[in-house]
């Protein structure tokens, strides 16, 4: 089953052989300290919508932020819509992320999740956040290509992941890019380098709109929707 070969390499992520820049941390969710409630949620998620053998189209996002899926392991579900949407429990986190929101909008719009599902599979180009310490600020997300030292030390995990993706069942004719600037670049010359997938299109990251575009919004989930009625 998908979710099993899925299941076999989500729960699994490691940078221990990878050299990171100084300052930089990993944010990985499911070594933390809620790694048993996250190990639970990713699981079930997986059992409930990938219990069979239908290939899917990839939607990648960046990279896990702490509120997303640094919360709960799933791309771009905070634990509201965890609970809400994919009628999974969260025991003892409680986040909110405006992405999750928009994302969430467009999976009722799409039919809900269980149609969404059922075609798509969401995670990210680099499967693991990171953090970098800021003096009198704490740490703060860090996307892989906000640092080209880190974009760098990453790259070949990020190439031996998407590789791993394709492997367990995955359409290689058409893959959706959630991010139409940085994310897109490098996930377009990864794939002229990898020859992964014939064509990609880019969305539009949740973040941007719900930021720079929220009047718009309707407008956003008809272009995520028109991207997936053309698949």
């Amino acid at each position: 089953m998908l979710a099993d070969r899925l299941l076999q390499h989500v729960l699994s992520f490691s940078l221990s052989d990878v050299r990171l820049p100084k300052g930089v941390g990993v944010l990985d969710p499911f070594n933390g300290t809620n790694a048993e409630e996250i190990h639970r949620i990713v699981t079930r998620f997986h059992r409930t919508y990938y219990n069979d053998d239908r290939p899917r189209t990839l939607m990648l996002g960046i990279n896990p932020g702490r509120l997303g899926a640094g919360s709960t392991g799933l791309s771009f579900t905070d634990t509201k819509r965890c609970e809400s949407d994919l009628g999974i429990p969260v025991n003892g986190i409680r986040t909110h992320e405006p992405s999750s929101d928009f994302f969430y909008r467009m999976i009722r719009a799409a039919g809900g999740a269980e149609d969404f599902y059922r075609n798509v599979y969401v995670h990210s180009i680099c499967p693991l956040g990171f953090v970098k310490e800021q003096p009198g600020k704490g740490a703060i997300n860090l996307n892989y290509y906000d640092d080209k030292a880190l974009e760098n030390a990453v790259t070949p995990f990020v190439e031996n992941w998407l590789r791993t993706l394709v492997g367990c069942g995955m359409r290689t004719d058409v893959a959706l890019c959630i991010g139409t600037g940085k994310n897109a670049a490098y996930f377009t010359e990864l794939n002229d380098r990898l020859g992964l997938f014939q064509r990609i299109i880019a969305l539009e990251h949740p973040r941007y709109v719900m930021q720079y575009k929220a009047k718009q919004l309707e407008a956003y989930i008809d272009k995520y929707l028109a991207a997936l009625e053309a698949l």
